[in-house]
């Protein structure tokens, strides 16, 4: 007989930016008698201080989630804080936790109220027979980029320049801007116009205003941004801009630097014009790929409070 051998892998966060995640996490513990209760509330608990115990067994717990379940990143636990109250026979626990990292803290949260709650129960079931934990549910979480995806009222005309001598010369294929478009599905926005230019600046321009000529909303280019004699993406579009916007490509740098050294080589702009959102991205796939999983969906809010404006 064949066996299939399975290897389950982590789920990759790599591609994920570091950002500020918060969860809330509760869970419930029924107790049987108004006894129990005022036992809790005068500490006449035979095992101890039943809070106490229960929320430095909670903290150990936020802090050991990756150890005791296997698909969970280890990361670094910036704060958390373990809540009591009480109402009629109940105990609720509430347990938030927060970070700085790459991934959430909901499991860790829950992770937490769980073991406060069996803390709970196990210093009380010795006056309490019918104690019993009746849920552990998550009340809230922020942080990634499900925080991030803007819902926009109308749709987001899209164009994507490849600016590629060989590409253009059909020497080499297009992946990078095939990469741009496949990102920007990801993010709800469709691509509605693709072209490849050759590295020359008047062709870039000219094809770029009469994109913004057609009220495209957002144009992206890929290509050009490095330092040979033939890139001249950010020439070409440099004197075009009438508002730049330079936390755009730093951020696009700063992601790139972490993962790769070469990214601070890259001399791409963004900026506005005419009210078109221009960027400009590396030519490499991987450049190009890096650069929009650190602007998107975050750029969308750019449209969002473009919304507003012409609301107001």
């Amino acid at each position: 007989m064949n066996y299939i051998r399975i290897f389950n892998e982590m789920v990759d966060i790599l591609p994920k930016i570091i950002s500020q995640r918060r969860a809330i996490a509760q869970a419930e513990l029924k107790t049987s008698s108004i006894e129990t209760i005022a036992a809790i509330e005068n500490k006449r608990v035979p095992k101890g201080d039943v809070f106490e115990f229960a929320r430095v067994a909670g903290l150990f717990a936020i802090k050991k989630t990756s150890d005791v379940i296997p698909d969970c990143h280890p990361l670094p636990i910036e704060y958390a804080n373990i809540r009591f109250e009480i109402k009629g026979l109940s105990v609720f626990i509430e347990v938030e936790v927060a970070t700085m990292y790459k991934t959430g803290v909901e499991v860790e949260a829950m992770h937490g109220a769980a073991i406060v709650a069996l803390t709970l129960y196990d210093m009380l079931k010795p006056i309490d027979k019918k104690i019993e934990i009746c849920q552990i549910k998550l009340i809230e979480k922020k942080g990634g980029k499900s925080d991030y995806h803007d819902l926009l009222n109308r749709q987001i005309k899209t164009a994507v320049l490849v600016c590629s001598d060989s590409v253009f010369a059909k020497k080499k294929e297009d992946k990078a801007g095939l990469a741009i478009i496949a990102q920007l599905a990801k993010s709800n926005m469709e691509h509605h116009f693709y072209a490849i230019l050759p590295d020359e600046i008047v062709e870039i321009q000219t094809s770029v205003q009469k994109l913004v000529l057609g009220k495209y909303d957002l144009i992206i280019l890929t290509g050009g941004t490095g330092l040979s004699p033939r890139d001249v993406t950010p020439e070409a579009i440099q004197p075009l801009l009438d508002k730049e916007i330079p936390g755009i490509m730093e951020a696009a740098r700063a992601y790139g630097q972490q993962r790769i050294p070469y990214a601070m080589l890259s001399r791409g702009v963004a900026g506005f014009i005419q009210g078109t959102l221009v960027i400009t991205l590396p030519g490499s796939t991987k450049g190009a790929l890096e650069s929009m999983q650190a602007l998107f969906p975050y750029i969308k809010h750019i449209f969002k409070v473009a919304e507003g404006i012409r609301h107001d």
